[in-house]
């Protein structure tokens, strides 16, 4: 009889831990019984298909998140159309491009902001010797970029930097040669006086947090984040890194040269031949169920499934304006989305980010909502405008919502 009893524990143990992902992931429900109108919803599965038919995308995952549950999940079209064509499913690992600005470094940074590692308004300088202020072309009078300036994009620091250029000054592609770029180009206005939207504002954020912890970035954030709140198919640099599992999942992008396509290797060229894949500006690859919980945490007050990533008070300083930039449309890390943009959402509180493979990540506090687009309209070949689509479908997904 003992020994019986055993063999049910284990045997239950074995089941158990064959479930471990959708034990960590959010609870699938109807979305109906999380007040969303499922007929209404379902709007957005032919909205999404002629996409595909007209090859604006090879395919897509859409998730929809209702306070800590995830309300519908669902793939369409491809994962692949070149060299092979292969179905879409939900448990495809995108590369997040820009999105990993908010998956990766603002989550990561926010983290290590309430665990006292530095103040919003320290000098970059603080922590990268040699990084120049911002020169008054008129006064010569010097005003300094603060780490507050990167995470709000009104630094004025240059969009994008040429990968070529660094390699033809400083004759190498490293990390370091391109953060010693960063540090002498030229700052376009004085800090949070404007805004423009800029990749070198989170490659130095990356140094940053670096510098701090002593740790890379896509390590920190594996352990302080991805690996905290249960996000198992979320990582940095899968080929590099060896993930063999996640590496089965992984969508392509690109077609190169040489006819192989870009497969668990960031498309950003930044991030991918200077930074290697560690990088502040992209490079993190996910899951729709995954970034789910993500979404979820941040709408519970940084805790989901009883794990807690991030402290109440610091996911509420994330999601809005900080009072120096107000009106200048971006949160720590996220953009905030305005009603021409979101029509139904609120206008005030939604945040978001994008990426130029084709994927979006939306909140709406208010409503208690988030969606996740996961698209790479740069397989086999970089094409296709998304905002249309994103806009329509985040309007029927917030047009669902009847209570």
């Amino acid at each position: 009889m003992i020994r019986n009893f055993w063999m049910t524990v284990m045997a239950c143990l074995i089941v158990c831990s064959s479930f471990g992902l959708s034990a960590k992931g959010l609870k699938k429900v109807s979305p109906k019984s999380v007040g969303m109108d499922v007929e209404r919803l379902q709007k957005v599965d032919g909205l999404i298909e002629e996409a595909v038919d007209e090859g604006v995308i090879p395919g897509m995952v859409l998730a929809v998140v209702r306070g800590d549950k995830l309300a519908y999940l669902k793939a369409y079209g491809n994962k692949s159309v070149y060299p092979d064509t292969v179905p879409m499913t939900t448990d495809v690992v995108f590369d997040l491009a820009s999105c990993s600005k908010v998956v990766g470094t603002t989550m990561s940074m926010m983290h290590l902001l309430e665990s006292g590692g530095y103040r919003l308004a320290d000098k970059v300088s603080q922590y990268i010797p040699g990084f120049e202020p911002y020169t008054d072309p008129e006064t010569g009078k010097t005003t300094d970029i603060r780490i507050v300036d990167l995470l709000t994009h009104t630094s004025g620091l240059p969009a994008y930097a040429s990968v070529d250029k660094v390699l033809e000054i400083y004759g190498k592609a490293d990390p370091d040669s391109l953060m010693s770029y960063i540090c002498k180009m030229p700052r376009g206005f004085k800090p949070a006086t404007a805004y423009r939207y800029s990749c070198l504002n989170f490659i130095t954020l990356q140094h940053i947090l670096q510098r701090i912890t002593g740790e890379r970035l896509c390590d920190y954030a594996q352990k302080n984040i991805f690996d905290k709140l249960g996000m198992e198919h979320t990582t940095y640099c899968p080929k590099a890194f060896g993930k063999t599992e996640i590496m089965k999942l992984v969508a392509p992008t690109s077609v190169q040269e040489d006819g192989s396509v870009l497969l668990g290797e960031t498309h950003d060229p930044l991030a991918r031949v200077l930074n290697f894949g560690n990088s502040g500006n992209a490079g993190v690859f996910s899951s729709a169920e995954d970034l789910a919980v993500l979404c979820a945490a941040l709408l519970n007050g940084g805790e989901v499934n009883g794990r807690r990533v991030l402290g109440k008070l610091t996911v509420d300083a994330m999601l809005r304006e900080p009072e120096e930039v107000k009106g200048i449309g971006h949160t720590l890390g996220w953009v905030s989305y305005t009603q021409n943009t979101m029509n139904l959402l609120n206008p005030e509180f939604t945040v978001g980010h994008t990426g130029y493979t084709g994927t979006q990540i939306l909140i709406d506090p208010v409503s208690d909502v988030a969606i996740i687009m996961l698209a790479h309209r740069v397989h086999p070949v970089d094409k296709g405008n998304l905002a249309p689509l994103r806009g329509k479908v985040a309007n029927i997904v917030a047009g669902s919502i009847v209570k």
